[in-house]
């Protein structure tokens, strides 16, 4: 049987299960710099730093996917929280499931960002890999490194292949 899913908004209460929206309209500030910037502090705490680990800052760029959109995965990062946040401002999908074995299928939920809003996914939250719109945009994203060291590693990424037809429209 095949399921069909469309994304929906995405705002705080519907995604805090699986991790915190990043954006200036869900945040305090503070005036900074004599007056000419607001600081919009602490929107997330990266969770990396087991086994030695340390935040670490990449730039990803997106290809644009076609859609319906085939399901066929959900991967997880045990051993780190991940955060995806937009350089522009178009907005993106993202699809995520609880689960600890494997993703619940139940809990799968598709989102639309409004494209001002970053995200930032638990440790061990479900979810397929990055879903651009457009292509060649630009993620700024935060999560894990081992610094080289081998004391360091551990398993970086659980992909689970999924048997279930599952397809996303845009």
């Amino acid at each position: 049987m095949k399921k069909v899913l469309k994304p929906i908004a995405l705002t705080c209460e519907n995604f805090e299960a699986y991790g915190k929206v990043l954006s200036v309209e869900q945040s305090e500030s503070i005036v900074i710099n004599n007056g000419f910037a607001n600081k919009h502090y602490n929107l997330c705490n990266m969770d990396c730093n087991d086994f030695g680990g340390v935040a670490t800052f990449h730039l990803y760029v997106g290809k644009k996917r076609e859609f319906p959109l085939k399901i066929n995965m959900m991967e997880k990062h045990p051993y780190f929280s991940q955060t995806f946040m937009p350089r522009s401002t178009k907005p993106f999908l993202l699809v995520v499931a609880l689960g600890d074995e494997k993703p619940d299928l139940n809990t799968l939920k598709v989102f639309k960002t409004n494209g001002n809003q970053g995200v930032f996914y638990k440790k061990a939250i479900w979810h397929f890999p990055l879903i651009s719109l457009e292509d060649n945009e630009q993620f700024i994203v935060i999560d894990r490194s081992d610094l080289g060291k081998s004391e360091n590693k551990v398993v970086d990424c659980i992909e689970l292949e999924l048997s279930e037809d599952i397809e996303i429209l845009k």
